[in-house]
């Protein structure tokens, strides 16, 4: 049985093993594909079992490969995957569920604290020598924020924005959430389920935790971004269509809003023109938030075991 990795190194750069899928099969890892079909139909065209992660099968690339029984995604998300075609050639595809959480609700907490303190360009100032320069036995080069008290806005309340809320709740914070569904449980003293246009007006933070759909495309945009405290802060490790990037720069380079921290941006690479890219208080980050070494592990892990489960007959993690 063939197995094809067609995207491995963003998975395992060379940190972890592929040991434990050699074990199930004859694998073939290239680190990264062109997203052509001839390119990617070429080197599947033997395969039973094929992996990705960001690589597309399209209807296209799905008719022409006859082989293929079982795509794993090494990602939760798989719209990389033409589902319709796949479930009408009985191919099972499968996806990673929930490895990442602890590490996003980290980088959410990560991002925010940089965006407080400013301490990687404090630690810039003291090694050219700033310090041994100054006149005062301190000193600081941007606004230092507490966030004791303050109240965090999570827009989505699966896993992560969970994980993250108790992150915030633990920094003193009050959270306020937006999500379809009100889950009573978590209903607390520091934690209730608001209106999106009360959370947008009250929230000193404000961190996105949805899926892109149709409707929800843009969300952050003028109209929302005229809603929210001059002083707020925004986050986005979810995924980068859910801001108009064009409204939001606008919004930071005229100081409508304090700052913004994003992972994720709405073309990945990151395009020269994305107009986040030199605007005022914006850091960015290459979608990494997912990429601790044990979310990673995580990940491996769960794609292995979706495997051995699928060739014993008990397939977990289906999503068609």
């Amino acid at each position: 049985m063939k197995i094809v990795v067609l995207d491995g190194y963003t998975l395992n750069p060379g940190d972890l093993s592929w040991d434990a899928l050699k074990e199930l099969g004859e694998v073939v890892v290239y680190d990264r594909l062109e997203n052509k079909t001839d390119a990617i139909v070429e080197v599947i065209s033997e395969a039973t079992i094929v992996f990705t992660n960001k690589t597309v099968l399209s209807k296209e690339v799905l008719e022409k490969a006859t082989t293929i029984k079982y795509i794993g995604v090494l990602a939760t998300g798989f719209n990389v995957v033409d589902i319709e075609t796949a479930t009408s050639k009985n191919i099972v595809v499968t996806n990673i569920p929930a490895y990442g959480t602890k590490a996003v609700a980290q980088f959410v907490m990560g991002l925010l604290l940089e965006m407080c303190h400013h301490i990687g360009d404090h630690n810039t100032s003291v090694q050219n020598k700033a310090w041994v320069k100054s006149a005062d036995f301190c000193y600081w080069n941007t606004p230092l924020i507490e966030l004791e008290g303050k109240t965090m806005g999570l827009i989505g309340f699966g896993k992560i924005g969970q994980a993250t809320a108790q992150l915030a709740q633990a920094f003193g914070m009050k959270v306020l959430v937006y999500n379809r569904t009100i889950k009573k449980e978590f209903e607390s003293d520091s934690l209730a389920f608001v209106s999106l246009e009360e959370l947008v007006a009250t929230s000193d933070v404000i961190s996105l935790h949805c899926a892109l759909t149709d409707s929800n495309q843009g969300l952050i945009n003028k109209s929302l971004i005229e809603q929210m405290k001059r002083e707020v802060m925004l986050i986005n490790t979810s995924r980068g269509g859910l801001v108009n990037e064009n409204d939001l720069a606008e919004a930071l380079n005229n100081d409508r809003i304090y700052a913004a921290a994003v992972d994720v941006v709405s073309t990945e690479p990151m395009k020269a023109n994305n107009p986040l890219l030199g605007a005022k208080n914006c850091i960015i980050t290459p979608h990494i938030a997912w990429a601790t070494k044990a979310a990673r592990q995580r990940l491996m892990h769960t794609a292995v075991g979706n495997l051995k489960a699928y060739l014993s007959g008990e397939v977990i993690n289906k999503v068609n």
